[in-house]
């Protein structure tokens, strides 16, 4: 049957006929319900684009809504709190927006299981009053203002709803956000558009779409370790995966476990500013390595639009300066702590805020080095030191008076520096976000160890594939706990959404 375009609803939208709220106490069948209402809303707008693509008049403003899902307690009653997620601290309302729930699916169950098994009481799916802006309908990789110069004489704003930033923002997860009096509660850290605009983001500059990014991600500033975990996993799928599913390369070039070539031949035509590599495994499960380049408006950029897919863990695996004349060319720093001089994040998280470090985390890597290494106990200091990373903004800081940045450096207790380890922990702290740091020494600026041509590819030869064993045996041990031990409760603040 051909479909219709509604008439205009009583605000003056042509819009799809209002679902009534339902109540839900099976969480899959609450998704099942946000997936089927999203994927109408969001046909809607697009069949209507389509239409008028083909000259069908303009009748109206063309409006469709995301879902959005909310539950009601009255009881202050005593929850399993040792849980860092999924439940909530007062009576009210408290209520989210939707976006992607099949790409989704296996956290929102997870998280309303949580609320309905917590507070006895239904979720309720109904229709939200926030617009779908027509780009976001369409999902990844659209070109729809290009789409539109072409087909229609309006402008697209007088006839579809458009990304607003106005209220896409990370007010909620900063702690700023407060309800207005009569107000919901938020019941997640991002909202539905908030999410939208980040799988856009991530989409543009990672050459992949979101659906691929594992829960487990390293975060590198070198193409060297991008080339050997290439290697890594296209042995692995040629071998049969070993519980990898498959490996997918920008541009969303995929290889099944079981064969050594991509399943359909590709070549992108030129990488993005931050290509990301997928090692996938069922539920997510995988490790996803992005290649951040170097500074840390990367670190932040990235980290922003991949903290909307709620990872488990994130991890930097990098080169730094070694700043201790005990420090040789090769050994590892796992970060205790960070000195934050990178400044892209001050005015989200101040500098005085403290960013601790993660003992499921710290544990992992340091277990995963002695593994690799073969170092154990009190002889795993020869080759590895735990302290202070200090992260900076300037690459050529050398150049700068040294009375300066060296005595803060002293005072700070720091035994490496970088440009993005600091940035990556702040952002998972901010965002509640397990985070990690461990590094390689490949310079000694402060001994008369600059980083040369010459110096640097021996050091690449030799340290980069051991570097990157060791994070991948890291991401593995992490993967094998439960959530609820790796989402530790010392990231959650006086007042939290409920999903973690």
């Amino acid at each position: 049957m051909e479909k219709r375009i509604s008439s205009p609803s009583a605000n003056g939208f042509i819009s799809p006929p209002l679902q009534a709220p339902q109540e839900f106490t099976d969480a899959a069948a609450a998704v099942d319900a946000l997936t089927a209402l999203y994927e109408r809303n969001t046909a809607f707008l697009t069949d209507a684009f389509t239409r008028l693509s083909k000259g069908d008049p303009v009748l109206g403003r063309y409006r469709a809504t995301y879902p959005q899902v909310a539950i009601e307690t009255t009881s202050f009653g005593h929850v399993d709190t040792r849980l860092s997620y999924g439940h909530v601290t007062a009576p009210g309302i408290y209520t989210t927006t939707v976006t992607r729930p099949h790409l989704f699916r296996h956290y929102l169950k997870e998280q309303l299981s949580l609320l309905m098994r917590n507070h006895h009481v239904p979720v309720v799916v109904s229709e939200s009053s926030t617009p779908i802006p027509l780009h976001f309908a369409f999902g990844e990789g659209a070109h729809v203002e290009a789409a539109a110069s072409s087909i229609i004489d309006l402008p697209l704003r007088d006839i579809f709803d458009a990304p607003d930033l106005s209220t896409t923002d990370d007010e909620i997860a900063n702690g700023d956000y407060i309800p207005p009096p009569g107000e919901p509660s938020p019941l997640a850290p991002f909202t539905a558009q908030r999410i939208d605009y980040s799988l856009a983001r991530l989409s543009h500059y990672t050459a992949t779409s979101a659906e691929h990014f594992q829960n487990f991600v390293l975060f590198t500033n070198y193409q060297f370790y991008v080339d050997e975990f290439c290697a890594f996993a296209r042995d692995l799928m040629a071998r049969g995966g070993d519980g990898y599913a498959a490996f997918v390369e920008p541009g969303n070039i995929v290889t099944s476990a079981g064969n050594a070539e991509p399943d359909v031949p590709g070549i992108l035509a030129r990488l993005p500013q931050m290509p990301a590599y997928h090692l996938k495994r069922k539920g997510h499960a995988g490790i996803t390595l992005v290649n951040i380049g170097v500074g840390p408006s990367n670190a932040k950029t990235i980290t922003d639009h991949i903290a909307v897919l709620r990872p488990h863990a994130w991890l930097m695996l990098g080169h730094c300066a070694g700043l201790r004349n005990s420090q040789r060319l090769g050994d590892y720093v796992l970060a205790h702590a960070y000195m934050r001089e990178d400044h892209v994040l001050d005015d989200d998280l101040p500098v005085w805020v403290p960013i601790p470090a993660l003992a499921e985390v710290q544990l992992a890597l340091e277990d995963a080095v002695e593994e690799i290494t073969g170092y154990k106990g009190y002889e795993l200091k020869r080759i590895m030191r735990t302290g202070t990373v200090a992260t900076i903004d300037n690459r050529n800081w050398e150049l700068r008076d040294q009375r300066g940045p060296v005595k803060r450096l002293s005072q700070a207790r720091a035994v490496a520096l970088d440009m993005e380890s600091a940035t990556i922990a702040a952002n998972g702290f901010r965002f509640r976000v397990p985070y990690g740091t461990l590094l390689c020494v490949s310079d000694k600026p402060l001994h008369g160890e600059l980083k040369l041509p010459g110096m640097a590819t021996a050091f690449y030869k030799t340290q980069v594939a051991q570097h990157l064993q060791i994070g991948i045996r890291a991401v593995q041990k992490l993967a094998a706990m439960p959530p609820e031990k790796l989402h530790s409760r010392k990231l959650r603040s006086f007042f939290e959404t409920a999903f973690q």
